[in-house]
């Protein structure tokens, strides 16, 4: 099924992998989202590649945010940028984490998306 750009899925099965991939995030960061990658990638459910692909980018992205705000620890701004950076991961892989268990896809916010 197709809405608007967004391809969304039926199947019980997906929706539950895909909604632990999205809640892993918080504690393990990428590891969950490129082992689903990787072993579905040459698969035909295009949901499932679709939404681990969008997962990996966003825990990229808060990857090289951590990075930044270790550099940034120099200076003292990064020890406040931390906390924040938490917050969000959190807070955007529990939507997604929601979304994905209801079997609708999910767009991160500010998110690099490295892998297209």
């Amino acid at each position: 099924m197709e809405t608007g750009s967004l391809v969304t899925t039926d199947n019980k099965e997906d929706r539950n992998i895909m909604a632990l991939i999205q809640a892993g995030g918080i504690l393990f960061g990428f590891l969950p989202a490129l082992i689903v990658y990787l072993i579905k990638k040459d698969g035909d459910n295009q949901w499932l590649i679709t939404e681990s692909k969008e997962a990996l980018n966003f825990q990229i992205t808060i990857l090289l945010a951590y990075i930044v705000a270790s550099i940034l620890s120099a200076l003292l701004i990064g020890l406040f940028i931390f906390p924040l950076i938490f917050l969000f991961n959190l807070v955007f892989c529990i939507i997604a984490a929601l979304k994905s268990s209801s079997g609708e896809g999910y767009r991160y916010p500010l998110t690099l998306r490295l892998l297209s």
